[in-house]
């Protein structure tokens, strides 16, 4: 039985890296799509020679992925940005659904930081956002990230708002308190084997 594809969103900052890691406590497999896109970059030998076609050839340094010099390249740049996402995602898709087959579970989570931006909901039979209030979130990744507050709120404005993104999601966990968040978590995973077991 192929397992049922959930997918885990929420902008930057709203904690998804936190509501994944509760899932896997839960034995449900996590995939980290933008972990293993860097993966693939790296690895991928197809997409380093597109990517240095496409940025030049400081994209790498010492064979790695040059990302702070990506990041500089798309930051505001959609176009970039549009190109180097068609270079990478089919590739990512194409792992994740090899990753799905090897699994022998009722569901598996894919977290994927823009679901909604890139039109990719219709790919999962459900979706969760995460959802936090724009300060903490803002808190959180300057932390993080060491970064600016104007970077953080950059990234924020390419991103659908919490609201755009709860109206299309079958399940939201607001992630302000972590006990809290633990059980909004528990508490899905339940719903979701119950109406998985239903089908």
């Amino acid at each position: 039985m192929t397992p049922t594809i959930v997918g885990l969103t929420g902008g930057i900052g709203s904690g998804k890296t936190t509501v994944a890691n509760y899932f896997k406590a839960l034995n449900v497999p996590v995939y980290i799509a933008d972990n293993e896109a860097k993966a693939l970059m790296n690895r991928s030998k197809v997409i380093k020679r597109k990517l240095i076609k496409l940025f030049g050839d400081e994209a790498y340094v010492d064979n790695t992925l040059n990302k702070p010099f990506i990041a500089s390249q798309i930051f505001s740049n959609q176009d970039l940005l549009k190109k180097m996402n068609a270079i990478v995602h089919p590739k990512v898709a194409k792992h994740f659904s090899n990753w799905v087959k090897k699994q022998n579970v009722p569901y598996v989570i894919s977290e994927v930081a823009i679901i909604f931006e890139n039109g990719s909901q219709g790919k999962y039979d459900y979706i969760i956002t995460v959802v936090a209030p724009e300060q903490t979130r803002l808190n959180r990744v300057i932390k993080r990230d060491n970064s600016s507050e104007a970077k953080v709120k950059a990234i924020m404005n390419n991103q659908w708002t919490d609201q755009q993104k709860t109206e299309h999601s079958d399940f939201v966990i607001n992630n302000t308190d972590l006990i809290d968040t633990k059980l909004q978590v528990e508490n899905i995973h339940t719903k979701l084997l119950k109406s998985i077991t239903k089908a």
